[in-house]
């Protein structure tokens, strides 16, 4: 960590996106759980440096929140941002896909609002030595969760050109993948790769100059694909977003920025398939059990403003969805 960055107080290092809109959305299902005699409960299923937590704390004097990241550093500097609030906010160390055993430790049977701020956080992009970022040299780490799993070296250094062309197509969406892939087996060859600035050079070797030109960095597409099959991002976000609307009370909202089309369309899929009639086509009645469990609050997705995005070019991609829970199976 940069000894600048050290000595900034956490909310000064980061900048929440779309802080209003997601706190006035969130606040519906705060105000359906007040009417329905319940305390509020609201998770922010990806913590971060605490930047919306201590908004909806602030916002709602009633909310308890629940923090869960897997990320032991966000954690910490959240919990000191978040200590005023004392036992209103109970952070976890835990992946967001599981919300629900996070719930049932706390003693909790729900919740009134879920937020999930996607991909990698502010303070990850800027803490040097864990290896996200492609403009500095760094260990080749790339973990949220520093405490176990495999590491970017690992998977760069050990798996198939078969396998490695496959992620990063996949998950980097970069169509020179292949070349990339056999690039990296034959370097590792001569050593193994351990830094994020030798694969850099690797990526930059095999894409062509006007590529890189016009699609931005030659090395960003395999470092969000690396990043994504080390920690699993989107196999854990596929049983996220249900795990979510799952715990949401009648009334509660769950409300989700994504930062790429993969994500997007997780998230995407997951809401509209609950706020569908489920009975079979040419059922003459639509009986309850059929009926849609969430109403979809945003007209497709909503981006940052002009503002928004010169304040915190970081949020530039981001694609929000919302939806509110309107039936539930479990009389919740």
């Amino acid at each position: 960590m940069a000894e600048d960055e050290q000595i900034k107080p956490t909310a000064e290092r980061h900048v929440p996106v779309l802080l209003d809109r997601c706190v006035n959305l969130l606040s519906v299902g705060v105000e359906a759980a007040v009417a329905a005699g319940r305390a509020p409960v609201v998770v922010d299923a990806t913590l971060g440096m605490g930047g919306h937590s201590e908004a909806i704390l602030t916002r709602f004097p009633t909310v308890t929140l629940v923090g869960i990241d897997r990320d032991e550093q966000a954690l910490a500097l959240a919990g000191a941002r978040l200590a005023p609030f004392g036992a209103r906010a109970k952070l976890v160390h835990a992946v967001y896909d599981e919300i629900p055993e996070v719930l049932e430790g706390l003693g909790l049977d729900g919740a009134d609002g879920v937020l999930m701020d996607l991909g990698v956080s502010s303070l990850q992009l800027d803490e040097r030595q864990r290896g996200f970022a492609y403009s500095y040299d760094a260990p080749l780490d790339m973990r949220m969760d520093t405490s176990r799993g495999m590491t970017a070296a690992d998977v760069v250094n050990t798996y198939s050109v078969e396998d490695l062309t496959r992620i990063i197509r996949s998950w980097g969406e970069e169509k020179f993948a292949g070349r990339i892939a056999r690039n990296i087996v034959a370097e590792r060859e001569k050593e193994p790769f351990t830094t994020t600035g030798r694969l850099v050079e690797a990526i930059r070797a095999v894409v062509p100059a006007a590529a890189a030109r016009t699609g931005g960095h030659p090395a960003k597409r395999t470092f969000q694909a690396l990043r994504i099959e080390v920690n699993e991002e989107l196999d854990v976000l596929a049983r996220a977003v249900p795990a979510a609307i799952d715990v949401l009370h009648l009334g509660g909202r769950i409300v989700v920025m994504s930062y790429h089309s993969l994500e997007d369309r997780i998230v995407k899929t997951a809401l509209q398939s609950r706020s569908r009639s489920s009975a079979p086509p040419g059922f003459p009645v639509e009986l309850e059990e059929h009926r849609p469990e969430l109403k979809t609050i945003t007209k497709g997705t909503e981006t940052p403003t002009e503002a928004e995005i010169a304040e915190n070019p970081r949020a530039a991609s981001a694609r929000l969805r919302a939806a509110q829970r309107i039936r539930t199976r479990s009389g919740r």
